[in-house]
């Protein structure tokens, strides 16, 4: 088989009911198959596929791993050229795989790319979670062309060419199956959010790029798992962003040239910069009496330091020189409060 189109599905049995038939249909006639992973729901997900869609194959886990444990152990059980990971709350028009498919075949060193991500609720706007690709700024804030910080913007065709960036969006994501397996697919201890973000990086590390092809599009609705004024969502993104600084910035810094003891330095010195500006915030949720946001930093610190494997400078040293797209060199957060101009490559 050359794609697999795999769901991780964790109690959106209405999701399913609803967008499955139209993605069955986009893969009519090509070398595709659907596939729902279900992470132990209790809302009768896979009795409902099994009555009224019976020809999709289940893979049913034994508990809720996660986004990424729910990934890792469904995709261990699928062979396909290419892994394509889609959420259940993504609607798709007929013709949404084939430039994706096209793009790979033709470009070897695109290690992943994905679609526009559109509003299911403005089809004409963007969608947050992933916008046309994502950037990621100096201390590891994501934002998107599209959409920086809460600020989304309309779809007037002005990422209409394919571009290489930082990151797309696990809400629709193509990854070649030979990467994903060499990489060891996403990292178990993320459970969920800024995984994708991760992976990609590494995918970049390892030398192929990540592509953003606007020719597909999808509409994604967002927040079908957890909402985003979830304390939990919080802490899972302020812990896994310091995960994932820890996996990659120092060898991110040594295939920019950096010796391995600079890499290492930089990394470690810019980690905490960030750790300080996470301290800021969970200071201004105290203030706000934002209770559950400000124990969520501190939680979310505290799992770090359980969490964080160091990189070794054997690690360092193994890296190789290569080019890191998307990576903004200025901090962006600042820059957008106070209404500057942030340049997207």
């Amino acid at each position: 088989m050359k794609t697999a189109v795999v769901i991780l599905n964790w109690n959106t049995k209405d999701y399913l009911r609803k967008y499955l038939p139209a993605l069955i249909s986009s893969t009519e006639g090509m070398d595709a198959e659907v596939i729902v992973a279900d992470n132990a729901s209790v809302d009768g997900s896979l009795e409902m596929l099994a009555a009224e869609f019976p020809q999709i194959r289940r893979i049913s886990l034994d508990d809720n791993y996660g986004f990424t444990g729910g990934y890792n152990r469904a995709l261990a059980q699928v062979e396909a050229d290419y892994f394509v990971l889609i959420n259940s709350d993504i609607e798709v028009p007929q013709n949404w795989l084939k430039p994706l498919v096209d793009w790979m075949d033709s470009h070897p060193q695109c290690g992943a790319c994905g679609p526009k991500l559109l509003s299911m609720n403005d089809r004409n706007a963007f969608e947050y979670a992933g916008a046309a690709g994502g950037l990621l700024d100096r201390y590891g804030y994501p934002f998107c062309r599209g959409r920086i910080m809460r600020m989304v913007e309309k779809d007037e065709g002005q990422y209409d060419t394919p571009a290489d960036v930082f990151w797309v969006s696990g809400a629709c994501l193509m990854v070649r199956s030979r990467l994903w397996k060499e990489l060891g697919g996403l990292d178990d201890r993320f459970f969920a959010h800024m995984e994708e973000i991760d992976l990609c990086w590494r995918i970049q590390l390892a030398g192929y790029r990540i592509t953003v092809v606007p020719e597909s599009y999808v509409y994604h609705l967002g927040g079908g798992t957890l909402p985003n004024d979830s304390p939990f969502k919080l802490r899972l993104n302020y812990r896994n962003n310091l995960l994932m600084l820890e996996n990659n910035l120092a060898k991110a810094f040594r295939a920019q040239g950096s010796s391995v003891d600079g890499a290492l330095g930089k990394a470690r010195r810019r980690i905490f910069v960030r750790m300080l500006l996470d301290g800021a915030s969970a200071v201004s949720y105290l203030t706000t009496k934002k209770w559950a946001s400000y124990k969520a930093v501190v939680k979310a610190h505290a799992e770090y330091r359980k969490l964080r494997r160091k990189t070794t400078p054997e690690e360092v040293a193994a890296q190789k020189e290569t080019t890191i797209q998307g990576w903004y060199p200025r901090w962006m957060v600042i820059r957008a409060l106070t209404g500057r101009k942030i340049k997207l490559s």
